[in-house]
């Protein structure tokens, strides 16, 4: 038991060590060369200081707060669902959430953004809420009425964008790129003020998460109050993915890989997989945003378009190991 504690500590301590090396790598890469010598000891020139804090500093902390908050919120679909390809892009909040930001911005002329992605991220949650309390309604068929889902609010967007002038438009096609050079500090900071608590909850009920694992009646025989947790469960996880949505725009498919690499290394406990879900959540975006500044150099492809890139593969192997299992 001990080897096995001691053997997610350290793994934790991997994924952190890989994020501050990610860290310092997001801040090098980039059109001018940044070294990381002077940024440490402060002998960095005026102007890469400038360039450092106004765009890299902010798209690298702007992608550890997104990939973390897209991780956790995997994380928690995927137990509450009870669904391993469950995330907030497979079960269409993102594509909710994109639909009530284009709203914003075509009929509020751009106010109201984030109130709007909640609200139609939280549509999306609850529609499937309903369907899954059907019992004949089996884990997979949730993502089938994930699917109808989005297309339904990709049809629903669309249908806005025509009736939309050119600049309403151009601003709801541009807004719906993941970009992480969309990030200041002003939403950096906001985005983690809604992140803190939120984790905090779910880490505190990482034990309730494990009853999940076993059944709602095993969770409600250990005083688990079901219902009620299932709720804010998914309200949160949509709140938190609906405001990187509404600043950021949508990035595909890393709810999903997080929680799985992690899964796949250190097994189903949530009080590690809560946590690490995070950080790996972070890990991947800011490698994909690496990666998406150097494939096309001097252009900068929208990390949203990378992500959604490394997540099929990973998804359809889920998707037959699935239907492996079952035969």
């Amino acid at each position: 038991m001990n080897i096995i504690f001691d053997k997610k500590i350290s793994a934790g301590f991997i994924l952190f060590g890989v994020l501050i090396i990610l860290f310092f790598v997001s801040l090098k890469i980039g059109e001018i060369n940044i070294s990381i010598l002077d940024f440490l000891t402060n002998k960095l020139s005026l102007k890469d200081k400038i360039i450092l804090k106004n765009l890299r500093l902010t798209r690298t902390l702007g992608g550890i707060i997104a990939g973390g908050i897209l991780g956790l919120s995997g994380c928690i679909l995927q137990n509450i669902l009870r669904n391993p390809l469950a995330s907030p892009f497979t079960i269409g909040v993102s594509q909710g959430a994109a639909f009530g930001a284009a709203f914003a911005i075509i009929f509020f002329n751009g106010n109201l953004i984030l109130a709007s992605a909640f609200g139609g991220s939280l549509i999306t949650i609850f529609i499937l809420f309903a369907i899954s309390l059907i019992p004949e309604i089996k884990p997979e068929s949730l993502i089938l009425a994930g699917v109808a889902i989005s297309s339904f609010f990709t049809a629903a967007t669309m249908f806005l964008k025509y009736f939309a002038n050119d600049i309403q438009v151009a601003s709801a096609v541009f807004w719906t790129f993941g970009d992480l050079s969309k990030s200041n500090f002003k939403n950096i900071l906001l985005m983690f003020i809604v992140f803190l608590p939120v984790f905090i909850f779910f880490f505190k009920n990482s034990w309730n998460y494990n009853a999940f694992l076993w059944g709602e009646e095993t969770a409600k025989s250990l005083g688990v109050n079901v219902k009620f947790f299932i709720v804010i469960s998914l309200i949160l996880s949509s709140f938190i993915c609906s405001i990187t949505i509404a600043y950021l725009g949508i990035i595909g498919f890393i709810g999903f890989i997080a929680p799985h690499i992690i899964r796949m290394t250190i097994g189903n406990d949530y009080r590690f997989l809560i946590p690490y879900s995070a950080i790996n959540g972070a890990n991947i975006l800011l490698l994909s945003d690496i990666f998406s500044r150097i494939i096309l150099k001097p252009v900068i492809i929208p990390v949203g378009i990378i992500t959604s890139f490394l997540g099929v593969p990973l998804f359809l192997y889920i998707l037959l190991k699935q239907r492996n299992v079952r035969s």
